[in-house]
């Protein structure tokens, strides 16, 4: 069993969570998934962990009376497993300070958008509605402002005359289950180090984040 421990974090389906579940089976990433944690009771993905024998936590928000007071129930819950690394996978709450307090530059989220383009909800509305010749995602460095830590990487493609929001969405998905467990394998084989704060790459510090059209899920880039 790996020493490198992550702790998911989801809202849902899971489908992001399944990827790196299958990921680690493979040996394709040399981690273990400590806890996956849930703020919906009937998130699918709950399933996804019980089928793999993860140790799973519905944990309902709507049962707290404050973010902070739900916030603290979790880091109650996460603690004991010290993970190196949270990772965020579709899930819809806004982390407290306390929180990342706690966690400090442990965690990473994945964004369906080209940040610092379209933080927030509605991406693929608003990708649409202004016209946008290219859309894609983004693998990022959590932190209390919403969307807004360092890039660590993207993937981009082209928007189509005649995309929908459900085709954006499509696409985005099928990008992100490639770029995220890549970026979580280059976390665990310490290529990528986020401890400061800031994305270093090999020892030397990323000021640009890596693009998908870049990157060779197999070796690691040049540059």
């Amino acid at each position: 069993m790996s020493s490198f421990s992550l702790v998911v974090l989801i809202s849902g389906n899971g489908s992001n969570l399944q990827v790196i579940i299958d990921q680690i089976a493979c040996g394709y990433i040399n981690a273990t998934i400590a806890c996956v944690i849930s703020n919906r009771p009937d998130a699918y993905g709950l399933k996804r962990a019980e089928k793999h024998n993860i140790c799973h936590h519905a944990l309902d928000h709507t049962q707290f009376e404050s973010r902070e007071a739900y916030d603290e129930a979790m880091i109650q819950l996460i603690k004991p497993h010290k993970p190196d690394c949270i990772v965020l996978a579709g899930y819809m709450r806004i982390l407290s300070a306390e929180f990342f307090h706690q966690f400090r530059h442990k965690i990473i989220n994945i964004h369906p958008s080209l940040l610092p383009k379209y933080q927030g909800l509605h991406t693929h509305k608003r990708a649409l509605e202004n016209h946008d010749t290219q859309h894609g995602i983004s693998v990022h460095i959590a932190t209390e402002e919403l969307d807004s830590g360092p890039v660590i990487a993207q993937a981009t493609f082209d928007i189509a005359s005649n995309d929908t929001i459900e085709n954006l969405q499509e696409k985005c998905h099928k990008l992100e289950h490639i770029l995220y467990p890549l970026i979580i394998k280059w976390l665990v084989d310490k290529h990528i180090n986020i401890s400061t704060g800031a994305v270093s790459f090999n020892n030397k510090l990323r000021t640009k984040p890596f693009m998908l059209d870049h990157i060779n899920p197999n070796e690691l880039p040049k540059t």
